[in-house]
């Protein structure tokens, strides 16, 4: 469509095609029509004419274009034969640029030209494909107002199940940020000295990663990418944020590292201590570490991830610690960041039965917090991803994790 044609000084178009510029995506064409195809099986085997799709996460993994939403709505419609992108006036051309497929651009003109758009390649009167775990009551009641369903299919475990799986080129993408969250962990031990800031330490480390990711990827958009630093009683919960809190000799420290690439979260966390650490500290952190190394030894094809839990779970009750543990063991690893996106069906939980196959990628982070006022009070965690392999698995984090690596400052 003629882009032009659609802005005369009476008309004021629903939605329109404004396509300018080069394809860019992360991966080639053929991995988007492999993840397509899989779609496509799902909606066969439930009936559905078309998905409508609107988190960030699936439209990232099916189209590649990452959506900054700003309080306006974005969406993917995938038919037998189309993928098309929905996305708002004020991002242009960009959407269409960075995704794989048809993009078409809703106005503000008329309220709900969102899904007038999206009505205009679903049709009326189809099986509709929706995500529960994502779209509002508020737009479910707009979807069947404008597209008049036959009938809803929630798909977002089904899609959840695929993205379980990883491609050869996923894993070659998580492999580049994990070393690139090793980059930015060195960065930060680096930065580490009694006096020094949370927040100056948590800086050297994003900085770091955010020119590895540029280096590494050059024609990729640039976002997310952050770190937590925590130290001293700030160590107590896994995402407690960056503050102003000036290290001391003695201090725990929670190191965390997080680049994202592509919509493609990893991850690097490490215990360390400033300068020195107690006795009572180093026996809590040793046995964390004994933790983390028994866990990643259970990661192969064939164990549930119930099983891995329990396993650690009584790992740590035999050592009297398993009242400090403060969450589960592990998760998937793929398109997920800090606000969006989460393939819960694969965490290392005592609720999950999902069984570990070759080329899943999980972490294994055991965590303990000893409450202030006791010996060795803080949060401990290390973390690793690993690939599970046909026999086992593969450790892809490089950084060294330990009390022999991590005394510093």
């Amino acid at each position: 469509m003629d882009t032009a044609s659609n802005f005369t000084a009476h008309a004021r178009p629903d939605f329109y095609r404004f396509h300018q510029g080069d394809k860019v995506l992360p991966f080639a064409d053929a991995e988007y029509e492999a993840r397509l195809a899989g779609l496509r099986a799902i909606m066969a085997e439930h009936g559905v004419d078309a998905c409508v799709l609107t988190s960030m996460h699936n439209i990232a993994y099916y189209s590649g274009f990452l959506y900054c939403a700003f309080g306006r709505p974005y969406a993917q419609v995938v038919t037998a034969t189309d993928t098309v992108t929905f996305s708002a006036g004020i991002d242009a051309a960009q959407p269409w640029r960075r995704c794989y497929g048809d993009n078409i651009t809703y106005t503000d003109w008329q309220r709900n030209n969102y899904w007038r758009a999206i009505l205009s390649v679903t049709g009326p009167g189809r099986v509709i494909g929706f995500e529960g775990d994502h779209l509002t009551i508020a737009q479910m009641g707009l979807m069947d107002a404008f597209l008049s369903p036959t009938g809803t299919v929630d798909i977002a475990e089904a899609t959840m199940r695929q993205r379980f799986n990883k491609s050869p080129a996923e894993i070659e993408l998580i492999r580049a940020g994990a070393a690139t969250a090793d980059v930015g962990g060195y960065a930060v031990r680096d930065a580490i000295r009694a006096g020094a800031r949370e927040i100056d330490v948590a800086m050297a480390g994003r900085d770091a990663m955010e020119l590895e990711i540029a280096r590494r990827f050059p024609d990729a958009e640039y976002r997310d990418t952050w770190v937590w630093f925590q130290s001293g009683i700030n160590t107590d919960g896994a995402h407690n944020p960056v503050t102003g809190r000036r290290l001391q000799s003695g201090d725990i420290l929670s190191l965390n590292t997080f680049p994202m690439i592509s919509g493609y979260y990893t991850a690097l966390e490490r215990t360390l201590f400033v300068e020195t650490v107690d006795d009572a500290s180093l026996a809590i952190w040793e046995a964390n570490v004994a933790a983390h190394e028994y866990g990643m030894s259970l990661l192969k094809p064939g164990i549930s991830c119930a099983e891995v839990t329990e396993a650690i779970n009584t790992f740590f009750a035999e050592r009297d610690l398993l009242q400090y543990r403060t969450f589960g063991y592990g998760h998937s690893f793929g398109v997920l960041s800090h606000y969006y996106g989460r393939e819960a069906g694969l965490e290392l939980r005592e609720d999950i039965d999902t069984v570990l196959k070759p080329g899943m990628v999980i972490s294994m982070e055991p965590m303990l917090t000893i409450p202030e006022g006791q010996p060795g009070a803080g949060g401990y965690r290390e973390h690793d991803i690993l690939v599970i392999t046909e026999d086992g698995n593969e450790n892809i984090t490089g950084f060294p994790y330990g009390p022999d690596h991590n005394v510093v400052g």
